[in-house]
């Protein structure tokens, strides 16, 4: 329950009991316990010391017995959660009182108790009754905006950048006027205000800001050209241009940060950007050199150490990686489960089993548990110790039932790995028992059905997950590749390939399945078309078996043969290119 501070008030109240003298503005510290911070105390009153703020006239009102109780109950209302009788209790005691430390406290609990009449009407008395005050003005002017009162803001609005200063001021409007509706006009004020500022950058970024929220992206842009004029070098700005930037294109975002630090090389926050949005347009090599300077020129930055740790792992660099991730773990950082999960992974990079493992022991809490134990257990099975991994992923506590679905899941791959479909299927079913409608284990256990012919339940289970999640491409997708290669439903099947194509038309095991359905159909130009556009997005032993038959049947046995034995080096292993191999006597 919402509560609100019980302010000093209370005490200063007690001790000065049920008085009904006059309160002074220099005699009585009772009405408000904060009295100090806007008119002296009267020991100061001859220490030669001028207060920041001009004095406040301070109503002489008597302390009564009637007064004193609504403070008293106002007050322990608002201390027991009882927010709308402390608002009314103050709003009544500001209207009798007229003093602007009573009255700025009912503001504060009208604006707590989101009472946006009771915010409006207070915060106006109590700027009538303190005028210069910037509090005052800055409550006004939010309660404005957010209810879309513009023109009544905007005299207030100037007076806050003449009193905050107007650097300070505009970058104040872009966080104020941040989650205005009315987008369009908040623009049009922002833009009128900055009319009588052309020299100060924040009131071009303040623009731009308010710009891009109106959906203006050119006028936005023109706006941050302009901030870098008159403060070349700015990266607030800069950044804001890339991410705008981005929308539009990546590569001219890119390009564009990778300019601006060719000339502002020691531009730390853009760096930081720009080497993240590397990541995200996959150029992973000049993501890790970026990351790699920002980790000279911010020693002592674990976040960054973090990033060019898992790039470096991501990239099979385990010694870089280490070093990265071990310095982060030196510098404090905030999630060291999740540094030591990876470090495990730098081991298994290696093939230290032994010090994989005590890595991943050494995550005994966080959301990297279940993962470090799936991969400790993955270690084991390795080892032909699959009864010792199975008992690890058991006695692992957890703590959701997310957590407890992803161990489920470990244990089936290991079950599946080890080509015990049975023992997946009944796994997988028992846990249905209790979730039968959870998607993810329904998918499961129709993959883990279908390696046992039961094609039933695999059919059966499939359709609910479409029924339950309509826009799962992949169970679409898996329904049809079985309807494809169990049965002669090649009409249902081209069904539901098309429609897992609409849902993910660049996914290459769905290219693969719809090669395969052509195939099936003896349309060996078709099949090949989409067999070789799957293989380009993914070299997966699969598709090169499916690749190559299509391949070898058109007569370019050559082809098919160098296709097959290039999968087979990286996959020697692989059921589905051993059998096409074993079909075709290779």
């Amino acid at each position: 329950m919402d509560r609100l501070a019980l302010l000093p008030i209370i005490v200063a109240l007690t001790l000065a009991g049920c008085s009904t003298q006059p309160v002074a503005a220099t005699a009585n510290p009772v009405i408000v316990a904060e009295e100090s911070r806007s008119s002296p105390h009267p020991d100061m009153a001859n220490a030669g010391e001028k207060s920041a703020q001009p004095e406040v006239k301070l109503p002489a009102i008597p302390l009564t017995d009637e007064l004193l109780y609504k403070f008293l109950v106002s007050e322990i209302a608002g201390q027991r959660g009882m927010i709308s009788v402390a608002k009314e209790g103050y709003m009544e005691l500001a209207r009798q009182t007229k003093d602007p430390r009573v009255v700025k406290r009912a503001a504060e609990i009208a604006v707590f108790s989101r009472d946006t009449n009771a915010a409006l009407e207070s915060t106006r008395m109590w700027l009538e009754l303190e005028p210069s005050s910037p509090r005052a003005v800055q409550t006004l002017v939010a309660l404005l905006v957010a209810q879309g009162k513009l023109d009544e803001a905007t005299p207030y609005l100037e007076k806050m950048l003449v009193s905050d200063g107007p650097a300070n001021g505009f970058m104040h409007l872009t966080v104020l006027f941040s989650k205005t509706r009315d987008t369009k006009a908040a623009y049009q004020a922002i833009r009128k205000l900055a009319a009588s500022y052309p020299a100060v950058p924040e009131a071009q970024y303040a623009m731009a800001q308010s710009a891009i929220q109106a959906g203006k992206t050119d006028e936005a842009l023109d706006a941050l050209k302009q901030a870098d004029v008159l403060r070349p070098g700015w990266e607030t700005a800069a950044t804001l241009r890339a991410q705008l930037l981005s929308k539009q294109s990546r590569s001219d975002a890119l390009s564009f940060m990778k300019g601006f630090l060719q000339t502002y090389p020691q531009s730390r926050e853009v760096r930081l950007a720009y080497a993240r949005m590397l990541v995200n347009a996959n150029q992973f090599d000049e993501a890790r050199e970026q990351f790699a300077q920002l980790t000279t020129e911010m020693p002592d930055n674990a976040d960054v150490h973090v990033a060019a740790g898992l790039l470096s792992l991501q990239m099979a660099d385990p010694d870089r990686a280490e070093t990265y991730l071990n310095r982060a773990l030196e510098q404090g950082y905030r999630d060291a489960e999740m540094v030591r999960y990876y470090l495990g992974q730098v081991s298994e990079e290696r093939k230290q089993d032994v010090q994989a493992i005590s890595r991943y022991e050494s995550v005994t809490k966080g959301e990297y548990l279940v993962s470090a134990r799936t991969r400790h257990a993955g270690i084991l099975a390795r080892q032909g110790k699959l009864a010792d991994a199975i008992a690890l992923l058991k006695s692992t506590e957890v703590a959701n039932d997310s957590q407890r679905i992803q161990l489920l899941q470990s244990e089936s791959n290991l079950l599946r790995d080890a080509k015990d479909f049975e023992g997946v299927y009944k796994l997988l079913d028992d846990a249905l028992k209790q979730r039968p409608d959870h998607v993810d284990l329904l998918y499961d256990r129709a993959m883990a059905a279908e390696k046992i012919n039961k094609l039933d339940v695999a059919e059966a289970d499939l359709r609910k997950v479409i029924k339950l999640k309509p826009d799962y491409a992949h169970a679409y997708n898996a329904l049809g590749y079985t309807l494809v290669e169990k049965t002669n439903r090649l009409n249902e099947a081209a069904e539901l390939l098309e429609k897992a194509l609409s849902l993910a038309p660049d996914d290459a095991f769905i290219l693969d399945s719809v090669g395969w359905l052509h195939y099936r159909k003896g349309n060996l130009d078709k099949a090949r078309e989409y067999l070789e556009r799957a293989w380009k997005l993914r070299q997966d032993p699969e598709i090169a078996a499916h690749l190559g038959e299509v391949l070898w049947m058109k007569g370019s046995r050559d082809e098919a043969s160098r296709l097959w034995d290039t999968s087979l080096q990286s996959n020697p292993n692989n059921e589905a290119l051993l059998e096409t191999l074993k079909k075709f006597k290779r």
